[in-house]
């Protein structure tokens, strides 16, 4: 590799590790030295190819995704992650609601399986079409469907308190008052 592609190489890493990892952190489930591993490999296989490269994220990304794939099809026994127990309520107006919300849906996101994380990161987080997303896993639109489908149901039902604050907010913003309320 000659010192103009490592300097670009180097740009690249300083650039977009931060964004990389974020990532891979929801693509792991939140396990933070499993996303930097994950991070780490697809760097080393861009790092490989860097020359004929035309597009280092979209590259980098892809590998990620692909690396990710193949760690869940090796099967190994599924562990599951233990958190602490969720709060109660997060419609708290203190200005923590946010980051309770963002808890949250970490947690519930890590009690889901590789696939599952991997479908719902794809086409919500990175907002990538159900074409996309069959392209990038190696696999049928149907199957990106189906897989999209169970994994927000399984999502719904780990964290049913997400839809709380969801339904608040539609009733402020309709000028409905929620059944059970009193104005």
């Amino acid at each position: 590799m000659d010192p103009q592609d490592h300097e670009r190489f180097r740009e690249f890493v300083d650039s977009r590790w931060g964004a990389l990892l974020r990532v891979a952190n929801l693509l792991t489930g939140g396990d933070r030295h499993e996303a930097e591993d994950l991070v780490q490999t697809a760097l080393m296989k861009a790092l490989d190819r860097w020359r004929h490269v035309e597009d280092p994220e979209r590259y980098v990304r892809k590998v990620m995704y692909r690396h990710q794939v193949s760690r869940w099809r090796l099967r190994r026994p599924h562990r599951e992650p233990t958190f602490a127990t969720p709060p109660e309520s997060l419609g708290v107006t203190d200005g923590t609601s946010a980051a309770d919300l963002r808890i949250a849906v970490g947690q519930a996101l890590a009690r889901l399986t590789p696939r599952q994380r991997t479908v719902l990161v794809l086409r919500y987080f990175e907002d990538l079409s159900e074409t996309e997303v069959a392209s990038t896993l190696g696999c049928s639109v149907g199957t990106v469907r189906s897989t999209t489908h169970r994994s927000l149901a399984r999502l719904r039902s780990l964290a049913p308190e997400l839809a709380a604050p969801a339904q608040q907010t539609i009733a402020v913003v309709s000028g409905s008052t929620p059944k059970g309320a009193h104005t």
